[in-house]
C-alpha cells in the first residue's frame, strides 16, 4: 500500500455506548468500495488492503460495534446486525457518501446482504466472498457437527470443553465463559474457539500456521462476537437473504467461493446464485481463506476490472 493512501481515519460516535474506528484510503475521486470484515468481531485489517488499487479505488474500512480498534472491546451490549447496518448508514452520512460497491467476505457477506437488502439504493455492486447466509442451517454446520466428518479432531478438541449435561448449547456455553468466567477461562475459551476456526478454514493448514494467525488479529472480539451472534441466529429472521433477494434484482452481484469451503458449504453460495438475477459465481480450488492463491488471484482480478 503506498504510504499516502490514507485519505482519513478517526473514530466515529454511534451510539450511547459505542465508537467505531474506520479508514478511508485511496484515491479521493476513486471508485468507492466499502469494506466488510468477517468474524463477526475480526476487524480489518492491513492484509486487507491489498486486494484494492489505491490509484482508483477510494476504500472506506471499518472495524464493526465491538471488534478490533473499536470502543469499547468486546462489547456485545446493543451490537445486534440492525446496528451494524445502521452505523453503515452514520458512517456513510459522515463521510458525504450517497452511493458504495460492497465487498465483503464470510460474516462480512451476510452484512453485506442484510445492508443491500434495506439499502438497495445506495448499492452498486455487490462482491461477496465465502457467502455466509447467517441461517439455522449455516450456523448448525458450523457448531453442531457438521464439520465432523472432515474435521474429527479439531471437532472433538471444540466440542469436549463445553460439559454433556450443559443447559447451554455450545456457543452459549462458550459465550459464558468468555464473558463471565475466571480471567483463565476468559482466555482459554476465546482462544479455543478461534483455534477451532482458524484450524479448518484453509487446506493443509499447520497448527504453527494456526497460532501465527491467531497471533496476527484482535483473537478475542473474534470469539465474543461470534458466539454472540450466532446464539441469536445473527438477529435476523430465519432465511431473511434468500426470502428478500428480490431486493437485489438490478444489483451486479459477484460470488467467490472456495469449493473446499469447510465452514461455509459451496451449496449455500450455489443456492444463492440460483435466488439472484444478475449474479456471476467464481467457485475456486480452495477453502474458506481469503488466503487462497485461487481465491485471493480472483478477488484481485474482478476488483482490477
Amino acid at each position: 500500500m503506498e504510504t499516502n493512501s490514507l485519505l482519513e481515519n478517526g473514530y466515529l460516535k454511534v451510539s450511547e455506548i459505542h465508537e467505531i474506528y474506520y479508514e478511508v484510503c485511496g484515491a479521493d475521486d476513486g471508485e468507492v468500495y466499502l469494506f466488510l470484515h468477517g468474524g463477526p468481531g475480526a476487524g480489518f485489517s492491513e492484509q486487507d488492503k491489498r486486494f484494492f488499487d489505491f490509484k482508483k479505488h477510494k476504500v472506506i474500512f471499518f472495524d464493526q460495534r465491538g471488534s478490533s480498534k473499536s470502543k469499547p472491546f468486546g462489547c456485545i451490549k446493543e451490537n445486534t446486525t440492525q446496528d451494524l447496518v445502521d452505523d453503515i448508514n452514520v458512517l456513510l452520512k459522515h463521510l458525504n457518501i450517497q452511493k458504495i460497491n460492497v465487498f465483503g467476505g464470510s460474516w462480512g457477506t451476510t452484512l453485506s446482504l442484510v445492508f443491500t437488502i434495506q439499502n438497495s439504493e445506495k448499492v452498486k455492486s455487490l462482491l461477496l466472498r465465502g457467502v455466509f447466509l447467517g441461517d439455522k442451517k449455516s450456523i448448525d454446520h458450523f457448531l453442531n457437527g457438521g464439520v465432523e466428518n472432515e474435521f474429527p479432531k479439531e471437532w472433538n478438541r471444540f466440542k469436549k470443553n463445553v460439559p454433556k449435561d450443559s443447559a447451554l448449547s455450545i456457543s452459549e456455553y462458550y459465550l459464558d465463559q468468555m464473558l463471565n468466567g475466571t480471567p483463565e477461562n476468559r482466555a482459554f475459551y476465546c482462544y479455543e474457539w478461534v483455534f477451532y476456526e482458524i484450524s479448518i478454514f484453509k487446506k493443509g493448514i499447520t497448527e504453527m500456521e494456526i497460532e501465527a494467525i491467531i497471533q496476527e488479529f484482535p483473537f478475542e472480539s473474534l470469539a465474543i462476537m461470534e458466539a454472540h451472534y450466532l446464539s441469536n441466529n445473527c438477529f435476523i429472521e430465519e432465511n431473511y437473504i434468500l426470502n428478500n433477494t428480490n431486493a437485489l434484482d438490478d444489483i451486479p452481484v459477484t460470488i467467490i467461493h472456495g469449493k473446499q469451503d469447510s465452514i461455509c458449504p459451496v451449496e449455500h453460495a450455489e443456492t444463492l446464485h440460483h435466488k439472484l438475477k444478475r449474479s456471476v459465481v467464481y467457485l475456486e480450488d480452495g477453502g474458506h481463506s481469503d488466503a487462497e492463491p485461487a481465491i485471493e488471484k480472483r478477488i484481485i482480478a474482478v476488483l482490477q476490472k
